[in-house]
C-alpha cells in the first residue's frame, strides 16, 4: 500500500479541517521558518483567512492533515504589499490569482503532495476564470517551485530570516509539466500511479531538459533534408569537440550496437587482442567479441577493483603478439573509473591500438579520445538525451567493407555516406544535438563530482558498504554491495514505492544483491531522502 492511499485533495470545509490548517501554518511559518511570533496555542490563522481557499491534502478517517495550499483572488494581494507595481512584472492580458501558504508535513515531503496540491488548486483557478497565479516562494524550496514550472521575477522579499522569491506560473507552464511527467511515466509505466515525486537515480531512461523535451515532440523531418544534414553534422561536431576526438558515426540502436559495431573492425584485423574484464560490462564485451569471431585473450580482476599499470604490462609480456586491447572506461556494474590516460600512454608504448566502452562515461566525466582507436557511447546516459542514439568516435579513416561485414556494422559505410547511409530519426538526433547545446559541460562535471562526494560520504555515515573504494570511483556510479541479512530486490522495491528510483533489477545485480545510485541525467537530484530511506531498511534487520 501506498504511503498515501487513504489521503484525498479537496477544498477545506469542515472547523476540523479549519484547526488543522492552523496548525499546520503555524509549525510551518513559525517553527520552521520564523516569519511569526511563537504564541501558547501553537496555531496561526492567517491575515487573509477569511479570504482564502484552503486546498487541502487530508484523510478524513483519522483526521490527519498531510499538506496545504491557499488560493485567494481578492486585489490588493499579498505582494501587492511587498513588491510596488507587481503588475510590470507579470506577463499582459492575465487573469491572476495569488497562492499562499504551501506547507506538507514533515514525514510526506519529497512526495506528490505539492503537485497534487498545486494541481488541485489549478483546476479551481481554472474554474474562477484564471490563468496566471502569483506566490512568495521560500527560497529553502526553490528548486521544487522550478520543478513544478514556477517563474521567479522581481528582487526578493521578507525578513533576513524567512527570504521568499515572488514568482508565478502560467497555465502552459503547468501543462507542459503534465507533460513531461507523463512522457517519463511512458518511458517507465510501472511508475505511472505512483504518488511520489521521482527521485531519479536510474542509469536509464535519465532525466533531460526541457529543451530536450521540447524538440524531441516536434514533427519528424526527412533525414535527407539540408537542413537535417547540417544540423547532424554539428551534434558530430559537438560530439567530438567535447571528447576531443576526430570522428564519430553515429548509428540507430543501443549502445550494445556501438560494442558489436567495434567488434566488426577488430575482425578486419586478423589480428590478436586482450579484453580487460573487471565487471558486468567487461564480461559483454567478450560476447561481443565471441560473435564477431575474434581472436582474444581475456584478463580479469576481481569486480570492485580498477586495472592498474603492472595488470596490462604483464597480460602483455604474458601475450606477444597482441595488436589490440578492449576494455571499460566505467564499468558501470561496480562503479568502477578504469584509468584512461593510463590506458593510452601503455597502448602507445606498444604500438597497440587501444578501444574502450565510454558509454556511461561520457558526459559525466571528462573524456578524451585523442589516444583510442575506437570508443563506444551512447544518447541515452551521461549525454542527458533520449535512448535510440548509439555512436562510434574514432581519430582515423575508415573503409568500407561491404563483403566483410553487415552493413548496419560497416562504420566505413557511415564515414563514406557523410554519417547517413541509413534513415536515422531526426527526433532523437535534434534531442541528442539540444543536451549538448544546452549543457555547461565543465559545470556538469563539476556538479557530478560534488554529488559522488556527497553521497558517498552519507552512506560512508550510515555504514552502507560501497563496493569501489574512492582511489577508482566513478563520480556518477555508486554500487553498494549489501549483507545477505538484506534483499536487494526488496529495498529496491521499497524505495521505489516512496519515489526513489535506484538500479536493482538487472539480472547481475539481483544475482550479486546489489543496488545502484547513478547520476546520469540533466540535473542532480539530492542523495538526502535516498540515504534516509536506505539507513531504515539497513536498521529494520
Amino acid at each position: 500500500m501506498s504511503l498515501l492511499d487513504e489521503f484525498i485533495f479537496k477544498v477545506a470545509e469542515q472547523p476540523w479541517e479549519a484547526d488543522a490548517v492552523h496548525a499546520l501554518n503555524y509549525k510551518t511559518f513559525v517553527e520552521e521558518i520564523p516569519q511569526h511570533d511563537p504564541n501558547r496555542e501553537k496555531k496561526l490563522a492567517d491575515k487573509f483567512h477569511e479570504e482564502n481557499t484552503y486546498i487541502i491534502c487530508v484523510n478524513e478517517e483519522s483526521r490527519e492533515l498531510a499538506g496545504m495550499i491557499a488560493f485567494r483572488d481578492k486585489r490588493p494581494f499579498s505582494l501587492d504589499q511587498k513588491l510596488e507595481n507587481l503588475d510590470s512584472y507579470l506577463p499582459a492580458g492575465r487573469s491572476l490569482c495569488e497562492i499562499r501558504l504551501l506547507a506538507v508535513e514533515e514525514k510526506y515531503r519529497y512526495t506528490r503532495i505539492s503537485q497534487g496540491l498545486i494541481a488541485t488548486l489549478v483546476q479551481h483557478a481554472i474554474d474562477c476564470g484564471h490563468d496566471l497565479a502569483v506566490i512568495s516562494g521560500t527560497i529553502r524550496q526553490a528548486k521544487l517551485y522550478k520543478y513544478l514550472g514556477f517563474v521567479p521575477f522581481g528582487p526578493l522579499v521578507g525578513s533576513e530570516d524567512a527570504q521568499y522569491q515572488p514568482m508565478y506560473l502560467t497555465l502552459e507552464a503547468y501543462a507542459d509539466l503534465k507533460t513531461r511527467s507523463r512522457s517519463f511515466a511512458k518511458d517507465t509505466p510501472e511508475l505511472a500511479n505512483d504518488d511520489t515525486m521521482l527521485f531519479n537515480f536510474l542509469p536509464g531512461p535519465v532525466d533531460f531538459s526541457k529543451q530536450v523535451q521540447e524538440v524531441y515532440s516536434d514533427k519528424p523531418c526527412s533525414h535527407r533534408g539540408d537542413a537535417f544534414v547540417k544540423d547532424f553534422q554539428k551534434a558530430r561536431e559537438l560530439l567530438c569537440g567535447l571528447l576531443n576526438a576526430d570522428h564519430v558515426q553515429i548509428m540507430m540502436g543501443p549502445g550494445t550496437l556501438a560494442n558489436d559495431a567495434i567488434a566488426a573492425q577488430l575482425s578486419m584485423l586478423c589480428k590478436p587482442g586482450l579484453i580487460l574484464v573487471s565487471g558486468e560490462f567487461g564480461r559483454r564485451l567478450v560476447k561481443n567479441a565471441n560473435g564477431a569471431k575474434l581472436i582474444f585473450q581475456t584478463v580479469e580482476i576481481p569486480e570492485g577493483q580498477a586495472f592498474n599499470k603492472t595488470d596490462i604490462e604483464r597480460a602483455l609480456s604474458e601475450n606477444p603478439g597482441v595488436e589490440w586491447i578492449w576494455g571499460t572506461h566505467c564499468e558501470t556494474s561496480t562503479g568502477v573509473l578504469n584509468d584512461l590516460e593510463m590506458y593510452a600512454e601503455i597502448c602507445a608504448k606498444h604500438g597497440i591500438k587501444l578501444c574502450m566502452d565510454c558509454i556511461s562515461s561520457m558526459g559525466t566525466v571528462p573524456v578524451d579520445l585523442s589516444g583510442i582507436y575506437l570508443a563506444s557511447g551512447t544518447s541515452g546516459k551521461g549525454l542527458a538525451s533520449i535512448s535510440g542514439l548509439s555512436m562510434v568516435f574514432h581519430n582515423h579513416a575508415l573503409q568500407p567493407a561491404p563483403d566483410f561485414l553487415p552493413c548496419v556494422l560497416d562504420l566505413g559505410i557511415y564515414q563514406a555516406s557523410n554519417g547517413i547511409p541509413y534513415t536515422i530519426q531526426s527526433n532523437l538526433v535534434y534531442a541528442l544535438l539540444a543536451a549538448l547545446k544546452t549543457h555547461d559541460w565543465e559545470k556538469r562535471f563539476e556538479d557530478v563530482l560534488g554529488w559522488s562526494t556527497t553521497i558517498r560520504r552519507k552512506l560512508a555515515a550510515i555504514d552502507a558498504p560501497i563496493l569501489a573504494p574512492d582511489s577508482c570511483a566513478m563520480p556518477a556510479v555508486v554500487t553498494i554491495a549489501l549483507p545477505e541479512i538484506h534483499s536487494s530486490e526488496s529495498i529496491g522495491d521499497t524505495l521505489k514505492d516512496h519515489g526513489v528510483l535506484i538500479s536493482y533489477r538487472s539480472n547481475y545485480l539481483l544475482e550479486r544483491n546489489w543496488i545502484q545510485a547513478c547520476m546520469m541525467g540533466a540535473e542532480n537530484k539530492p542523495s538526502e531522502k535516498f540515504v534516509r530511506l536506505l539507513k531504515k531498511e539497513l536498521k529494520s534487520s
